[in-house]
């Protein structure tokens, strides 16, 4: 049962990690061309630019959460203290850059009066 658990714990970590490369290029690919067009249009202006940093920010926060989703999942079949430590780390780091990184999208929402469309739209 236990070897059963850690395979199919595996590959939950490896499709999770999956989602959020996928989310993080297309945010990525989204942003550039969004804000390739933006910076193209003569009547661009800085709203236009904020609008894309706050979707491509909320592309990036989807992103790490879906690999703190996948670190949670490490933990349990984590098999040393040593592993442990690092896994922890990594998630200590990820869960920072994603308070922070929705921190600052917060504050350009709140500077810019407008809310973020929903990601893909």
């Amino acid at each position: 049962m236990e070897v059963w658990l850690h395979l199919v714990a595996k590959q939950a970590i490896l499709a999770i990690n999956a989602v959020a490369l996928i989310v993080v290029v297309a945010g990525t690919i989204e942003a550039l061309i969004v804000g390739t067009r933006a910076w193209l249009a003569a009547s661009a202006s800085e709203r236009e630019f904020r609008g894309v940093t706050l979707r491509y920010g909320g592309w990036l926060v989807a992103g790490l959460t879906f690999q703190l989703a996948a670190d949670i999942i490490e933990t349990s079949i984590t098999p040393t203290w040593e592993d442990l430590g690092k896994l922890g780390a990594v998630a200590a780091i990820r869960t920072f850059l994603s308070y922070f990184l929705e921190r600052e999208l917060s504050a350009l929402r709140a500077h810019g009066g407008e809310s973020t469309p929903p990601l893909g739209q």
